[in-house]
């Protein structure tokens, strides 16, 4: 329960929400779910029985199971009992789990924790699929924010409790951008300067040296960048705080 303030979930108020409304929902939590014993394609199917109730002509549920584990790409492993499964292997059950009743509203908290890269690589081509292909509303909690730029439509930033940006990658960056770093080679050496107007910069050193530079590259502020720069202001004159990204891959 909240302590405080209003909280509107698919125009509910989650702490009267009943089962109709609940079976709209899905979440993944850091934690895995001990189940261990079942195999993989019979735990969905037994899930999947839940919300038959609340099937519609216009919302189909529950998933197909074959279908589901295809989805998640675990058909090779569909027979396997859940304990045999790796680690990227049981992140993606629990993907499936959260959304064995084709939810329209997904939460994914931290969801990529301890993966390798090609998991974590894997796991964002997943989300993407849910999000354009099922057209599923995806809320996505964390704190690596080149996941967070990567998967997110649009991104909220939070510290000590407050929202304090709101809007895409890009329209983030371009609030903080500041200063742009421009690197280049000329006649073998390495310059390196930095400028608020990097376009008017670059112009007038092409103006001056021409073809004698090579290797240029314009640095623009990233979202982590613009993730520090925000809280940093934010945190002006606070005694602590600590923040956090809601990132929303949505359709």
């Amino acid at each position: 329960m909240r302590s405080a303030g209003q909280v509107s979930v698919l125009g509910q108020d989650p702490a009267s929400g009943g089962e109709a409304w609940r079976a709209r929902l899905g979440i993944v939590l850091q934690s895995w779910r001990d189940h261990g014993k079942w195999k993989v394609r019979e735990l969905l199917a037994h899930l999947g029985e839940y919300y038959v109730p609340y099937s519609t002509a216009r919302d189909p549920r529950p998933w197909d199971p074959d279908e589901l584990v295809a989805t998640v790409g675990l058909t090779e492993h569909a027979n396997k009992k859940v304990g045999q499964l790796s680690g990227g292997q049981r992140r993606r059950l629990d993907v499936a789990i959260g959304i064995v009743g084709r939810p329209e509203l997904l939460f994914l908290d931290e969801p990529t924790v301890g993966f390798d890269p090609e998991a974590r690589r894997e796991f964002h081509d997943l989300v993407h699929r849910l999000a354009d292909g099922d057209h599923t509303t995806i809320l996505l909690t964390t704190h690596d924010l080149d996941e967070a730029e990567k998967l997110a439509d649009r991104i909220l930033i939070l510290a000590g409790g407050k929202v304090i940006a709101n809007g895409s990658p890009d329209e983030l960056t371009r609030q903080m951008s500041g200063e742009a770093e421009i690197r280049w080679t000329r006649d073998g050496q390495r310059f390196v300067h930095t400028s608020t107007e990097s376009t008017r910069y670059v112009r007038e050193l092409f103006q001056q040296y021409g073809d004698k530079i090579g290797d240029l590259e314009v640095r623009r502020a990233s979202l982590e960048d613009t993730y520090m720069a925000m809280v940093q202001q934010f945190e002006t004159g606070q005694t602590s705080g600590t923040a956090a990204t809601f990132a929303e891959a949505a359709r």
